[in-house]
């Protein structure tokens, strides 16, 4: 075996092995994000850091807004885990096809290399003389020159069997070069992926750890608070009559989506889940909608970037509610002013009111 042939025989081996190592089942999530007023303004929240934290028995509204940050917070971070994953992903399956291109380029260069070293043996039989010498020194003329139009042939297609390794040879190389460059995008969406789910898991145990330091009545009227900012921003939404002009139907995929949310109802949310037995809110949605044979975006920006949008008034069961600016949240709309959704760590599948949050808009995913 010659240098070259180890040499692509160990880049084919390196990369199926990079994409058994870095194929690893990932996880994604998006959640949240900062409170609004009744007028849908900003809340103000609390700075960021241990030293910003309330100690028990201070405001609870200061609370709610400090935990409502922390999750947002979490929520970014972990939209940026879910693009390098969906990325990685890809990358991944990339990879594997150019490594099978690798093999099966490699067996059929070793394949040409053969029926050139046949051509080379059959020349060597011919004593390498040339067709004019050939010629003189037959005994019978008639006969070499139907052995030369046959030569001739052999010629031409030797031609086209080198030229046909040359290409296969540059095409082993092309993929060599485009499985490293593959190789290096899967290893800075590693990187990339592990920097956001350290950001995601200190922002969720900076809350927790916040409202373990809650008393049992403070975790219950913290509760009941965070319920009725919900209901008067649903209250709010409402008035503004724009659920009265919401009569639209679902499609039929747009149903089973909805059948398949329902489903879940009551199963905890997990960051990064997507089922069967927790989910995160895009896990939910982007679940739902494989489940009903249409394929979606993992991560809700993305979902709001690629769906196609429709006006709130025109949405029907089965569409997707993007909430707040950097729309990180996402919802399914089942009818009635109501939505399905995965609300965030500690919570449970549940169904809330539409407008129970800033809503930035509605998207389709069968338009």
């Amino acid at each position: 075996m010659g240098p070259g042939k180890r040499g692509l025989l160990t880049a084919a081996l390196t990369v199926i092995c990079a994409v058994t190592v870095l194929s690893a089942p990932g996880t994604a999530f998006a959640a949240p994000g900062p409170p609004r007023t009744p007028s849908g303004t900003p809340a103000p929240t609390a700075a960021s850091g241990p030293a910003a934290t309330p100690a028990p028995g201070k405001d609870l509204e200061e609370v709610r807004a400090k935990l409502d940050k922390l999750y947002h917070d979490a929520a970014v971070a972990t939209d940026a885990y879910n693009a390098a994953e969906e990325k990685a992903e890809k990358q991944s399956a990339e990879i594997a096809a150019l490594a099978k291109k690798i093999v099966d380029g490699r067996r059929k260069l070793e394949e040409l290399k053969d029926q050139a070293g046949a051509a080379a043996r059959d020349q060597y039989r011919t004593g390498g003389l040339s067709d004019t010498a050939r010629f003189l020194l037959s005994d019978d003329p008639g006969q070499f020159l139907d052995g030369a139009g046959r030569v001739l042939q052999g010629q031409q297609a030797a031609k086209k069997l080198m030229a046909e390794k040359a290409r296969t040879q540059q095409e082993l190389q092309s993929y060599a070069d485009d499985a490293s460059a593959r190789w290096k995008e899967l290893e800075a969406n590693r990187k990339a992926k592990d920097a956001a789910k350290k950001k995601i898991e200190k922002q969720i145990d900076a809350a927790e750890k916040l409202q373990s330091r809650l008393e049992k009545k403070e975790k219950e009227r913290l509760a009941e608070l965070e319920r009725e900012a919900a209901a008067r921003a649903q209250t709010a939404w409402l008035d503004t009559g724009a659920l009265g002009d919401v009569h639209g139907k679902a499609s039929a995929q747009g149903e089973k989506a909805v059948r398949y949310a329902t489903r879940q109802l009551g199963k905890p949310y997990v960051w990064g889940a997507e089922g069967p037995d927790s989910f995160d809110c895009s896990g939910l949605t982007s679940q739902a909608w494989a489940a009903a044979g249409h394929p979606v975006p993992r991560t809700s920006q993305e979902q709001w970037r690629q769906l196609r949008h429709v006006a709130v008034k025109d949405m029907r069961p089965g569409d997707l509610v993007i909430y707040f600016d950097d729309a990180t949240h996402v919802g399914m709309y089942i009818g009635e002013g109501r939505i399905i959704h995965a609300p965030r760590p500690g919570r449970t599948v549940t169904i809330a009111g539409a407008g129970s949050m800033p809503i930035l808009g509605v998207v389709r995913p069968d338009a």
